[in-house]
């Protein structure tokens, strides 16, 4: 009963995606990416001199929205290059390759803010879902499941030792009115924060936790407990 009643309201979907995005991909490359940051700032000095900005930026777009192209989604974001790539032996694959890519953020003084960024790719999913007629997924249910797959992802993250201070989570809610350079504004806040973070940390001083995008009322992401997937089963298995 408690299963039916779960897979009724879809609460195992946005659950199941985050899960699977953090075990199959970024429990594998996060661990991995400061080395990678590490090969790259070597050579070239001025584009990633702040440590802390030495992250895997991933975007979450509450609508679903993912862009293949960034820079086709704002101008203001630039490609610069791959970082080192990870070959690895995956689920019978062998000599699967796993990379990312910097970019160039212009801010609104057309400086730029160089960065590892990417969408969460499950986030394509809950899209698709909601335009098929099989999976009969509503924008409204897709918005909701979009938070809870950010929420879940934030906890599984917050709880890795291997993933610590190798990512920062990007939700954001696209603005009712089309705004050309509302993607790269919103990156570059962030990094922003970033680099006060490690300022803060130079000199000492006990920086604050930054606010972000995400607290803000008008995103209105609380959920309720009740909101959340339960287990299906309370015997501990």
């Amino acid at each position: 009963e408690m299963s039916e009643m779960s897979e009724r309201s879809k609460q195992n979907v946005a659950h199941g995606l985050a899960w699977s995005y953090y075990v199959g991909y970024l429990k594998i490359v996060l661990p991995r990416l400061k080395k990678s940051m590490e090969e790259f700032s070597r050579v070239n000095l001025n584009l990633v001199a702040w440590r802390k900005t030495w992250k895997l930026h991933i975007l979450v777009p509450l609508n679903c929205d993912v862009h293949d192209d960034l820079e086709k989604a704002d101008s203001n974001i630039q490609y610069v290059t791959d970082l080192t790539e990870t070959t690895l032996a995956r689920a019978g694959t062998k000599k699967r390759v796993y990379k990312h890519s910097l970019y160039a953020i212009r801010d609104e003084e057309n400086q730029p803010w160089h960065c590892a960024v990417e969408y969460a790719a499950p986030l394509q999913t809950l899209y698709a879902m909601s335009q098929d007629e099989c999976a009969a997924f509503s924008r409204e249910e897709r918005l909701e499941q979009a938070k809870l797959f950010y929420r879940t992802l934030e906890e599984i993250l917050k709880g890795s030792k291997e993933c610590a201070d190798t990512y920062r989570l990007i939700a954001y809610e696209e603005p009712e009115e089309s705004e050309t350079h509302f993607l790269s504004r919103e990156i570059v806040w962030h990094l922003r924060q970033e680099h006060h973070e490690e300022i803060a940390v130079l000199e000492g001083s006990h920086p604050h936790s930054p606010s972000t995008a995400l607290d803000t009322a008008e995103l209105n992401l609380q959920i309720s407990v009740s909101d959340l997937p339960q287990p299906l089963r309370t015997d501990g298995f």
